[in-house]
């Protein structure tokens, strides 16, 4: 981690540069909770920013993109 104004400058323009960032709202006390994807990206041995992409990956593979059901 950067211990400066500038390092972390430099980091953010980076990461502003190269990634995409968006929020991922969970209901409380309705599955899955956050704390129950975490466990199961902990159970596979992945980050939970990992284990969370691979499953959107893994849903676009199987073509069923363009069928997702809202929950209420």
């Amino acid at each position: 981690m950067p211990s400066t104004k500038a390092g972390q400058k430099a980091v953010n323009k980076y990461i502003a540069k190269n990634y995409d960032r968006f929020n991922l709202v969970f209901k409380k006390d309705v599955s899955p909770t956050k704390e129950e994807v975490q466990a199961a990206a902990d159970a596979a041995g992945e980050s939970l920013n990992g284990y969370i992409v691979g499953a959107v990956k893994q849903r676009m593979e199987k073509g069923s993109a363009g069928n997702i059901e809202e929950n209420p």
